[in-house]
């Protein structure tokens, strides 16, 4: 803790125009009003300059006691509320203002408020402003809010048995995509960005994490202290405190973890982090966010990771698997350009986050593992997005990358395939359109500096690409037959097309041929033990395994050879859920009502679908070919890993 004495570096509905360089609130100046159904703030009346939270953390209670202050700009006159998300899980104990006085001390004055329903994902904070000193227009004020968080949604609370050491409790929260309204009162739309900071009491024993770019800690007064210089939506502001050590894996990076994974932890990834963000600089330009840390959580993190900036999320069960670590973390990396520095404006469009953050992370590993190992990879993924698409049907509204959703409907119900694959084909398009990759990195590089710590739409993007590339907007590509680019944003069903893959033939035909042999009629079991699976990557077996079950059902007495071949698969993706971690993790998520659906797949969220997957495959084998009942307790004693 030495070196947090003092402050250091954290560890820790469309556009018409292009919008100019600068940013209002974080949104382009060339919006139109923009709507956000998610939301029940009146986040267009005033401008966000910054926040400040001071949280008393009592583990015992289970519960943050504090309060925040916000710093606002009216953007007209005569505003006489102040809207702001919450969520009942949030007491609210007093709201009060303090308005620049004319030229005496500022006057604080107390402020009436009411609670009001809105959806069952939150609820919406209704302030009186003062009449007298009147708000002007562009005159900054402030509001002051105190409140008691209890369980919501965004903060999760472990109890010590919770944790991978088991000897300490631990809280983070999870603020994508509408549940920091639960963690603070704020905009929570990812329309507005904001700077903030944060003032964090805390018991003896336990170190506090945020994604913040600076950071101090008192160690007298057990008070840790944060400050984000760069503005971000509500929803990547994160936090997590408990028994945390670090490791430097960098010279900008840094590893947080328990102590009783944090060697581990350390030895996956070495020195790749450094590698990765070089990589992605040239690719994309400057890493803006300075640090890039990484904290290790417990199994019961909801997801697999968290793009927060200065301070990603991962869930530390995916240390099992290399191969998802290492996609997963660059993932999360490419985020900092695509979705932290520059944001999808609504929930709509997800896509802008995540296809773009999916394209640069394929460009990353193209260069720093080749061409053959990024297609294995996608070709792994798009295989699951056509299944999706065969369980969904053609026509099903969620398929498209413009998704409109009702009020009432959570967002996180948004997040499944199409809106990183399908997203990612698109951006593929759009950069195969320019004839050379090159060409569309620069186009991205550009996309950046225009656009950033900005939210924008998907015409924003796609008119900044054809200014960018004039011949093209002469060429009328926007409108190509069958390719256009409203169909392509509004179209429901697969990708209009599909990128090359057949440079990852050499990983993918062995994977294929052995798909063929082993559903034939009569299997020639001599050509089976030519394929030396012991030398298969991960996503090699499981794409076998996954294209096996897709050419179900397989040819009597198969069983026990496809169960032989399965036990590599457990090694490498059900051994992160030992014991009853797994069981007490399912527990969490149904208690806690978080909308995670099954299609949301994460980079890495796919090691947890696939070991379900390998289960109906067990299934399959014990009950239908061989005639034997599958026994799940058995399987668990078998491979360690509660079902």
């Amino acid at each position: 803790m030495a070196e947090l004495q003092r402050p250091t570096l954290c560890c820790c509905r469309k556009a018409l125009t292009v919008p100019s360089k600068s940013c209002d609130g974080g949104r382009p100046l060339g919006h139109c009003r923009l709507v956000d159904i998610a939301s029940a703030s009146n986040f267009h009346s005033f401008k966000l300059r910054h926040f400040h939270l001071d949280l008393h953390l009592n583990f015992a209670l289970k519960r943050m006691t504090g309060w925040q202050v916000l710093e606002l700009l009216p953007l007209q006159p005569g505003l006489q509320t102040l809207v702001l998300d919450t969520h009942p899980s949030l007491h609210i104990h007093s709201v009060d203002c303090k308005v620049p006085g004319g030229g005496g001390p500022d006057a604080v004055l107390p402020l009436t408020y009411r609670v009001e329903p809105f959806t069952d994902y939150g609820a919406s904070l209704h302030v009186s402003l003062p009449a007298s000193p009147p708000l002007r227009p562009h005159r900054a004020f402030q509001i002051t809010v105190r409140y008691t968080t209890t369980d919501g949604p965004a903060i999760w609370w472990l109890d010590a048995e919770l944790t991978c050491g088991r000897t300490r409790p631990l809280v983070f929260t999870q603020g994508h995509s509408v549940c920091n309204r639960s963690f603070f009162p704020c905009f929570d739309t990812p329309a507005v960005k904001s700077t903030y900071s944060a003032t964090v009491r805390v018991p003896e024993g336990v170190t506090v994490l945020m994604s913040a770019s600076r950071s101090a800690y008192s160690k007298q007064d057990r008070v840790f202290q944060f400050s984000m210089e760069f503005p971000v939506p509500a929803y990547l502001v994160a936090l997590v405190a408990g028994d945390l050590q670090h490791a430097d894996i960098g010279p900008r990076s840094r590893v947080w973890a328990e102590p009783c994974i944090l060697t581990c932890a350390v030895s996956k990834l070495g020195g790749s982090v450094e590698r990765w963000l070089g990589v992605a600089e040239g690719l994309f330009g400057p890493y803006v966010w300075g640090r890039y840390d990484i904290v290790f959580l417990p199994p019961s993190f909801p997801i697999v990771a968290m793009e927060n900036p200065c301070l990603t999320f991962i869930i530390s069960s995916i240390l099992e698997s290399q191969e998802f670590l290492l996609i997963d973390v660059i993932h999360e990396i490419a985020h900092g350009w695509f979705g932290n520095a520059v944001t999808n404006a609504t929930w709509e469009e997800m896509w802008l986050s995540e296809g773009l953050a999916t394209y640069a992370q394929r460009r990353i590993t193209t260069e720093a593992y080749g061409e053959a190992f990024t297609c294995l990879e996608t070709v792994f993924r798009l295989d699951a997005l056509h299944r999706q698409m065969r369980l969904l049907g053609d026509n099903n509204p969620v398929s498209k990358l413009q998704a409109k959703f009702e009020q009432g409907v959570n967002p996180s119900s948004l997040m499944n395939l199409f809106t990183y694959e399908k997203g990612f084909c698109f951006v593929s398009y759009l950069s195969q359109l320019c004839g050379d990759i090159k060409r569309f990195d620069s186009f991205l590089r550009a996309y950046i500096e225009q656009f950033k710590f900005c939210s924008v739409v998907a015409q924003d993007l796609l008119d900044f690409f054809l200014g960018f590339f004039p011949d093209l907007k002469e060429s009328c590509v926007a409108q190509r037959e069958g390719l256009e680019f409203e169909r392509w944003l509004n179209g429901c069903g697969p990708p209009l097309c599909e990128p090359d893959l057949s440079a990852g033939g050499v990983l993918t035909c062995p994977v294929q041929r052995l798909c063929e042999v082993w559903g034939g009629e009569d299997p020639d079991t001599k050509t089976i033990a030519t394929f030396d699976l012991s030398a298969w990557s991960t996503f090699q077996t499981v794409l076998f395994l996954d294209r096996l079950l897709d050419r179900s059902p397989l040819p009597h007495g198969r069983g026990f050879l496809t169960f032989t071949f399965m036990q590599l698969r457990v090694k490498c993706l059900a051994q992160g859920h030992k014991g009853s971690k797994w069981g007490l993790n399912l527990g969490l998520l149904v208690h806690k009502r978080v909308c995670y659906p099954l299609g949301y797949y994460h980079p890495g969220f796919l090691f947890i679908d696939c070991h379900n997957t390998m289960l109906h495959i067990l299934h399959y084998i014990f009950n239908v070919v061989s005639n034997v009942v599958f026994d799940r307790s058995q399987w668990s004693n078998i491979k360690g890993c509660a079902y």
